[in-house]
């Protein structure tokens, strides 16, 4: 019987096995931290997460589809960049694209891993710093890139992203992001999907994984393109074949979890100002549209925020070619006004409420409202209020003026039929007289004082007539508003010389007309009605406001006054070509700032 001869393994041998087993243990490890990527989070990068994290982290790694709508302060682009470092290193040869509406809204994405992860967490730093070979984080070029070949980059929501190749495509505030530029940009951005080594085996063929697509972002509008999205993610989500997730986490969360303060939620839900439709985007994550009871519709509205470009005083832009554009043909420039004098304890919710309106003729024998600029003022006495009123009627070049001469109203139309002096530069503002009521007219003393004026004395029956007047011209489509701030920002910095290195308090400055364009609309879709005998009486809930619903809708009765004006005249050939060339001008102006 042959003896069995035992050999002694060679060290080649012993170092092989053992390579084996390390790797053997290697990929049941990196499994387990697959499935259970909060775990990962906690062993290797010494992060402790809240619930709520945990469990988002997982539908992240486990979604092709995710959505998270999120309230403000619970973290979402500190989520939004560890899910990248989980990815990047359990999965090999991942490639991430994070896009926003601006770069460095992207680039805290970045930050965060650089500024965060790899030097607060102790031994998981440590880690960390050990498999990211490269990062920059700047202006031009934001990436990060780890020793297994994974990487994320930073490109912005545009045309300029094109060309890009990635695994997944993460959107931050996707809300500010046009769907075209989705669709036709970032999208095609997920071109061949992760092609891990395991793949070369035909047994594993069947284990080719899915490129993903993540939005983030806080509530916005029932008309704006997310809602649709958000419904549509709702949808798929409920299918079992389908890997959709889709949640949206309220205030309350952040609160149970320690990332905000009950107090300060208290503190701003009590202020004066609080603005319950932001509260409810921003913070109860509910996308806002029409309210039980609201007489004009949201709907109706949001999607008039057509208008780019605002019109401002030539003091605030600094250059000195700039000005004023002059009236185009047949135009007629309506300022109205909502009088509201010196705030009692009563009336604390009350203000003067200005807006300008560039009324176009069409070849209909009609006009189409331009909201081409809003203020308001508090607080101020009846002579300083007429003074407002006179510098900008001049400065805009306005054709008429509509106010209403009930009340405190009668002070400043008396104040407004008298010469007066500028008292900070010396102007003369010549008397300006009524054209709309005999008696007021006969109110002004100096002769030949241009009848512009269209005093307003409400009355049930007038405030009946304003309202179902200003509805029918939001259901037509004949007002134009600016679009929303965050869609001017981008606006302003390509018009505005210098507008992106200027102090916030400064862009303020020019993003107010557009924020003073949202608190309309806010104003407009919170208003509730009721029946009172042949009239609608409009109604704003305790601590709202309708001054600007009011001054609106002032101007928009004198712009279907104007237009009977044209109707009980001859008709007269009217120039398409010159029109277009109008409405070009209100929503394309030159860079002229």
């Amino acid at each position: 019987m042959a003896n069995k001869v035992n050999r002694k393994k060679s060290e080649k041998e012993i170092a092989n096995e053992k390579s084996q087993r390390i790797m053997n243990g290697i990929a049941l490890w990196a499994g387990f931290y697959r499935s259970n990527p909060h775990r990962f989070v906690a062993d290797y990068l010494n992060i402790k997460l809240k619930l709520f994290q945990k469990i988002l982290l997982y539908a992240m790694m486990h979604n092709n589809f995710f959505m998270y709508i999120a309230a403000r302060g619970q973290g979402k682009t500190w989520l939004t960049a560890l899910f990248c470092v989980v990815r990047c290193i359990l999965f090999p040869k991942t490639k991430i694209c994070i896009a926003s509406a601006t770069r460095p809204q992207a680039n805290e994405v970045l930050s965060k891993i650089t500024d965060d992860f790899m030097k607060n967490y102790g031994f998981g730093s440590e880690n960390l710093r050990r498999e990211i070979t490269y990062a920059a984080v700047g202006a031009n070029k934001a990436v990060i890139e780890f020793a297994n070949g994974s990487w994320i980059k930073v490109v912005t929501a545009s045309d300029s992203g094109r060309g890009a190749r990635a695994n997944i495509l993460l959107v931050d505030e996707f809300r500010m992001v046009d769907l075209d530029t989705i669709n036709t940009v970032l999208r095609r951005f997920l071109t061949a999907p992760r092609q891990p080594n395991y793949l070369n085996n035909p047994k594993y063929a069947h284990l080719l994984e899915r490129n993903k697509e993540f939005y983030m972002s806080s509530a916005w509008y029932k008309n704006h393109w997310s809602f649709e999205k958000a419904k549509a993610y709702t949808v798929n989500m409920l299918d079992d074949t389908k890997k959709y997730f889709i949640c949206g986490l309220p205030y309350q969360v952040s609160v149970k979890e320690g990332l905000l303060s009950r107090e300060q939620i208290e503190d701003e839900m009590s202020e004066q100002d609080f603005d319950e439709v932001k509260w409810s985007m921003e913070m109860d994550c509910l996308f806002f549209g029409d309210t039980e009871g609201a007489f004009f519709s949201f709907d109706d509205i949001g999607c008039r925020r057509t208008l780019q470009t605002a019109v401002y005083p030539p003091s605030l832009i600094n250059n000195k070619t700039y000005k004023i554009p002059d009236l185009a043909t047949n135009e007629r420039r309506i300022m109205s006004v909502d009088v509201a004098l010196m705030a009692s304890n009563k009336h604390r919710n009350d203000a003067s409420a200005i807006i300008i309106n560039s009324a176009i003729p069409t070849n209909n024998n009609n006009y189409v409202s331009n909201i081409i600029y809003l203020e308001n003022h508090e607080g101020l006495n009846t002579d300083e209020l007429a003074l407002v009123i006179r510098r900008l009627f001049k400065l805009y070049k306005c054709t008429d003026l509509v106010i209403d001469t009930n009340g405190s109203g009668l002070g400043v139309f008396d104040a407004l039929i008298r010469d007066m002096v500028d008292p900070e530069t010396g102007e003369l503002y010549g008397a300006l007289s009524c054209c709309n009521d005999k008696d007021m007219a006969a109110r002004c003393k100096v002769s030949n004082a241009p009848e512009v004026i269209w005093s307003i004395k409400a009355s049930a029956s007038f405030n009946n007539e304003i309202c179902i007047l200003l509805r029918s011209g939001f259901k037509q489509g004949k007002i134009n508003l600016l679009v929303s701030e965050f869609e001017a920002e981008e606006i302003l910095k390509d018009k505005i010389k210098g507008y992106a290195k200027m102090q916030p308090f400064e862009q303020l400055q020019y993003k107010m007309p557009y924020i003073q364009t949202t608190l309309l609309i806010y104003e407009l879709t919170k208003l509730e009605h009721e029946i009172k005998g042949t009239n609608i009486k409009i109604i704003e809930k305790t601590g709202m406001r309708k001054d600007r619903y009011s001054s609106l809708a002032y101007n928009y009765w004198v712009q279907c006054q104007l237009e009977r004006e044209i109707l009980q005249k001859p008709q007269v050939s009217f120039d398409i070509k010159s029109y277009a060339k109008q409405m070009k001008r209100l929503n394309k102006r030159p860079n002229m700032y």
